[in-house]
């Protein structure tokens, strides 16, 4: 084969790979905000923490809620009989002191790869369970038809979190049910910085061993954002500390065996999962209402 050709073969697929395996995650314009605020939480996909606009698309949102930090607090957007020309609200009125939280999980779209394209993405995000399966079912030449779906959650601080009840941290570390979700065990808002930090990846309600967890964390000053990757234990944590105000994006990927209904488009289904929140910040102070 030309050596041109196959450098441009290599490249499409590096950058198609790349472009597939672009993170989801939830942001609104700031992670503090004051009693009462209006603010829109916004929806972005890209790499390296940084992201352009995922969609407008109503039809794309099975759920879209705002839960707050004592029970019975909570807005649901999410869209009903939407169609594809209908577009969706994302603005949110944080009205409790507390810790509050937005979740989203979008419908199922299907996309097919052929094998080699398939194989780079299913190593570059570290998906063994799925690569393993295919070598034993002899399926490494068969492209890669996938349905995914997306899980984003953000957690934003009303009020000074020291000057609000440990009890306002429980929307924050409540289990929502989503596939597959990051649940914090103590309120980032309310730590100090290089304080530990442990977060618990849930496949299905249950610890997902080996997860691979991406952790990305914005730096002040115009410094890169820096980058690593860690994994679950046994009992599907992961540690972390604080080094900073953040912001913060933790992001993880499952793939299993699609299922029965859905077998007719998709061999397998992936799950993409975040979670997004600002560090400790002892001098953090909130804007002011003009």
């Amino acid at each position: 084969m030309n050596s041109k050709i196959l450098a441009t073969l290599v490249l499409s697929a590096f950058v198609f790979t790349a472009a597939l395996a672009h993170e989801f995650w939830l942001e609104a314009p700031r992670f503090r905000l004051q009693p009462g605020d209006t603010v829109n939480v916004h929806t972005f996909i890209g790499a390296d923490f940084k992201g352009e606009p995922w969609t407008t698309k109503a039809a794309k949102i099975q759920c879209l809620t705002r839960f707050g930090p004592t029970p019975g607090d909570s807005t649901d957007l999410t869209p009903k009989n939407a169609t594809d020309t209908d577009t969706f609200r994302t603005g949110f009125t944080f009205a409790r002191p507390g810790t509050h939280i937005v979740l989203l999980q979008s419908t199922s779209s299907f996309i097919e790869l052929p094998a080699d394209q398939f194989t780079a993405y299913l190593r570059e995000e570290g998906l063994d369970y799925a690569l393993k399966l295919r070598q034993e079912n002899d399926q490494m030449a068969q492209p890669g038809r996938e349905t995914y779906r997306r899980c984003a959650k953000t957690l934003i601080q009303v009020g000074e979190a020291g000057a609000t009840a440990a009890v306002t941290d429980s929307a924050c570390r409540h289990v929502y049910g989503l596939p597959l979700e990051l649940v914090p065990e103590q309120n980032p808002y309310r730590l100090a910085a290089d304080k530990a930090l442990t977060v618990r990846v849930l496949r299905a309600g249950r610890p997902a061993f080996g997860a691979a967890v991406q952790v990305w964390q914005r730096q002040p000053g115009g410094l890169p954002t820096t980058h690593f990757t860690t994994r679950a234990n046994q009992n599907g944590r992961i540690l972390l500390r604080l080094s900073g105000p953040g912001p913060y994006l933790l992001a993880a990927v499952d793939m299993s065996a699609a299922p029965a209904k859905l077998r007719a488009r998709a061999d397998w289904q992936s799950t993409w999962a975040s979670l997004t929140f600002a560090g400790p910040a002892a001098t953090a102070r909130l804007p002011t209402k003009h």
